[in-house]
């Protein structure tokens, strides 16, 4: 018997986005269920606080964080829209996975003062966010005072009293004397005249109507720490003023580039991208990197944040959008309802990584480089300039010979859930939609020689575990 449809996802959105599309209300589904989550999670945090003994959460962390609690439910009162643009930040989500996991116990070794000092830090920039008045103490870690989408202070690490009223933001210093001010804008920022204060970037909105994208290069939990290493991406960075000036311009550049693709890759960035990471040039390209090596990822607990190094072109930043929010799509999709019951022995042969990779890798890689071959062949035909267009077809060649390799593992599966199934099917209708179009002879040889070579250099290093 063939189950039927998910009455919480219909398959008029599961083909969407198998096609790597996605409407307006389509997305939204995606997101409502990761910000429910989200909520939730920050709940779990006050109930295992509450429930931890007070070897882990003492008396006083305790009453503190009831503190934190009753200032946000102050907040989100006057403003419930600011108050959650604060919670539902990506790096929230990273921070309250970490608070769980040291308030349960099941992580040995977590240290849990700066994790809920954070707690502190997030009341404080929801309220100032809502304009609400307070004043409370704050705890500096690592040099730097956080206050989450707004910014940082470079200060001695310790606490600080910090007063805020009518826009106007003030951290104290030992004895009283104001140490420094930062007044709100009413696009959501915070500026100060002071070079301490280190500003979280608002880039221009990706369509009319839609807020700024933040540019976090502060967030104390941007970095999943320090696991990025280990899956080829470079650690994140602070930038300075002139990389600020060359991000912005690269980022006013790629919205033409990005609609070439579709109005649904404006639509997918408007709805889903909250924020972007900026990281350093890619390991091993160079101490000032090469120019043209670049990496970027996205981490499941961080919903809509993209961590990225320096996209070399204006193109090449609109692909990478496309790419990571292909796996923010499919992560989120894979959330709400099971695609697969596949286990995650890395096994299974592809072309884009050099190791084994899960069933569900697997799928969140065709997934993403599908989605860029329907890109690279747009921009292709779209081009004006040779150059451009020879690029293009490159790039398209290469990924949809990467993703013909293992559609049929995909489309094998027995694991496959009704959902999957509708998922897989719509991505090899698009694959074959690919080859009304096809690229020109050259482009296409050096592709399937490419994918022929990594192959065979897969199967040397790695032919005892594959299936």
């Amino acid at each position: 018997m063939i189950p039927p449809p998910n009455p919480l996802f219909p398959d008029r959105m599961l083909r969407q986005l198998g096609r790597t599309e996605g409407d307006v209300d389509t997305l939204r589904v995606l997101v409502r269920d990761q910000d429910t989550r989200r909520l939730i999670l920050l709940r779990a945090v006050l109930d295992a606080a509450e429930a931890a003994p007070t070897t882990v959460c003492p008396p006083r962390a305790l009453d503190r964080l009831h503190q934190d609690w009753a200032l946000l439910e102050t907040s989100e009162r006057a403003d419930r829209a600011a108050v959650r643009t604060v919670l539902l930040h990506p790096f929230t989500g990273p921070w309250a996975q970490r608070c769980l996991r040291g308030l349960s116990g099941s992580t040995p070794g977590i240290e849990l003062g700066a994790d809920m000092d954070h707690l502190s830090a997030l009341a404080a920039a929801a309220a100032i966010r809502a304009g609400v008045a307070f004043t409370t103490r704050l705890t500096a870690h690592d040099g730097l005072l956080s206050l989450p989408t707004l910014g940082a202070l470079r200060t001695a690490s310790g606490p600080a009293d910090i007063a805020f009223s009518e826009g106007e933001l003030t951290v104290f210093e030992t004895g009283g004397r104001p140490l420094i001010t930062v007044h709100t804008q009413q696009d959501g920022t915070a500026c100060s005249a002071d070079p301490r204060w280190l500003p979280v970037l608002a880039l221009p909105a990706v369509l009319p109507g839609t807020g700024p994208v933040p540019m976090d290069d502060v967030d104390p939990y941007r970095a999943g720490g320090g696991g990025l290493r280990r899956h080829g991406l470079s650690a994140a960075t602070h930038i300075d003023d002139h990389e600020r000036k060359a991000w912005a311009e690269s980022w006013a550049g790629m919205e033409p580039l990005l609609r070439i693709g579709g109005e649904h890759r404006l639509t997918e960035a408007a709805v889903l991208l909250r924020c972007l990471v900026p990281l350093g040039p890619p390991p091993g390209s160079g101490p000032l990197g090469d120019g043209v090596a670049h990496c970027s990822g996205t981490r499941r607990e961080a919903f809509g944040a993209v961590l990225s190094s320096k996209p070399a072109t204006a193109a090449y930043f609109a692909s990478t959008l496309v790419h990571e929010l292909q796996h923010t799509k499919l992560a989120a999709l894979g959330s709400l309802v099971p695609l697969h019951h596949e286990d995650a022995t890395p096994r299974h042969f592809a072309p884009w990584r050099s190791d084994p990779r899960p069933f569900d890798g697997l799928l969140q890689g065709a997934y993403s480089h599908i989605a860029l071959a329907d890109y690279w062949q747009r921009f292709a035909l779209g081009a004006q300039r040779v150059t451009h267009r020879d690029l293009a077809w490159a790039e398209h060649a290469r990924c949809r010979e990467q993703v013909g390799a293992v559609l049929p593992v995909l489309a094998g599966s027995a694991a496959l859930t009704r959902e999957g199934r509708v998922l897989v099917d719509e991505m090899i209708t698009l694959y074959h939609r690919l080859d009304d179009c096809p690229p020109p002879t050259g482009h296409l040889a050096r592709a399937e020689a490419y994918v022929a070579t990594a192959k065979v250099i897969w199967q040397q290093r790695n032919g005892s575990r594959r299936q």
